[in-house]
């Protein structure tokens, strides 16, 4: 069994990406940039208003000015401005030859095909060609997670793919004779509803996998070392959950072994999630999750989310910062606690039931305390480290 930091470590050298594809813009959601996203164009494409109102030459300011004609965006005024002369314009088109002035339609009185210019304002309200960016600037970095805000900045680049590091393909195996599936166990006496792999699934998609499977199976070994053949020969990772504790049915590493499992580590001492697991096997990555749903999701926060940022490209997952305690913690015990908790602005509570099997209070936690082995109670007020769940 080995200690957190290490276990952290070791999954960080396997989660290296898995290479980079080109894709359309309209389909980047959530992905991670592979290559820099830069500029195709300036921004604006040339000095366009920044308002409603007409553009004018500093010159013939005040006065009253014959309109020549109007430009709209896309659809410029093609010719100068002469002496004497204004363009109606609106906000983001092109700003005619010789104007080096928009007047604010509110500041203009409109007689016919003259108007009349009084008093403008200092402001020019042009924004000029390139103010935004310039055809070559780098605009996004490699690493930078596709979001609105981002692809807002890609399309504006004039970008219609970007190359982005491929999604890690995952298969989860839910293992347990008492597993049903949700809706159904009320039928069958003793049954569960599975529960665990549709929170894993979620949370891996979360972290920018792709589910090729999730399946529900038995304590039945030969059906299970089948399963698990068939899983490493479609997923770059397979999650396996339940079947990892002590027992004479728990097959979780017995069903990968025929495959050549090769186990990186096969315990860690937390609490909770001393079970979790990971290795390698068939060519693909496995980690062993825990079957009781806080125990999973705990330890897939500490070791699945790390293992798929860095196997998308995506930055460390795990960024601990620091809050004040709300309430007391009791002193741990000999293995390194994560305690889930909320975020009460500035500070944290841990919930009252830490129990690995419960769920209720999975809801309401977003946040994770961590306490070291053997580290004495924590009082009101004393600093902790904390990370988002």
């Amino acid at each position: 069994m080995i200690g957190f930091d290490e276990a952290a470590a070791l999954v960080a050298a396997a989660a290296q990406p898995l290479g980079s594809e080109r894709i359309e813009l309209g389909q980047a959601r959530g992905r991670v940039l592979a290559a820099p996203v830069i500029a195709q164009v300036d921004a604006p494409p040339a000095d366009v208003s920044a308002m409603d109102g007409y553009a004018v030459r500093d010159a013939d300011l005040p006065g009253r000015l014959n309109v020549a004609g109007e430009s709209f965006p896309g659809r410029g005024h093609d010719a100068p401005i002469e002496a004497g002369q204004c363009v109606r314009i609106f906000t983001g088109a092109p700003v005619p030859a010789g104007a080096d002035r928009v007047v604010i339609q509110e500041d203009v009185r409109r007689e016919g095909e003259t108007a009349l210019f009084e008093s403008p304002g200092p402001p020019r309200h042009i924004r000029a060609r390139g103010s935004d960016f310039a055809r070559g600037d780098l605009l996004l970095e490699p690493g930078r997670l596709l979001d609105a805000r981002a692809l807002v900045v890609a399309a504006g680049a004039d970008l219609g793919e970007v190359e982005v590091w491929r999604r890690p393909r995952l298969v989860i195996l839910g293992t347990g004779d008492e597993l049903a599936e949700p809706g159904a166990a009320r039928a069958t006496p003793g049954a569960i509803p599975e529960s665990v792999s549709i929170g894993v699934a979620a949370f891996a998609e979360d972290w920018g996998a792709e589910i090729v499977a999730r399946k529900r199976l038995k304590d039945d070994l030969p059906t299970l070392e089948r399963e698990a053949a068939d899983a490493l020969t479609r997923a770059d990772v397979v999650v396996v959950t339940g079947g990892a504790s002590v027992g004479e049915r728990d097959y979780a590493k017995a069903m990968f072994e025929p495959s050549g499992l090769a186990l990186i580590f096969s315990k860690v001492a937390i609490k909770p999630g001393k079970p979790v697991w990971f290795g390698r096997a068939g060519g693909a990555l496995v980690i062993g999750l825990p079957g009781n749903p806080n125990s999973a999701l705990v330890t897939a926060r500490l070791l699945l989310a790390p293992l798929l940022a860095g196997l998308t490209g995506r930055p460390p997952a795990l960024r601990w910062r620091q809050a004040r305690l709300a309430e007391a913690i009791a002193a741990t015990g000999n293995r390194e606690t994560f305690h889930r908790g909320v975020a009460m602005g500035e500070t944290a509570r841990a919930l009252s039931n830490q129990d690995s099997g419960a769920q209720s209070t999975l809801a309401a936690a977003d946040l994770l305390i961590r306490r070291r082995a053997g580290a004495p109670g924590a009082e009101v007020g004393e600093m902790v480290d904390v990370i988002d769940f």
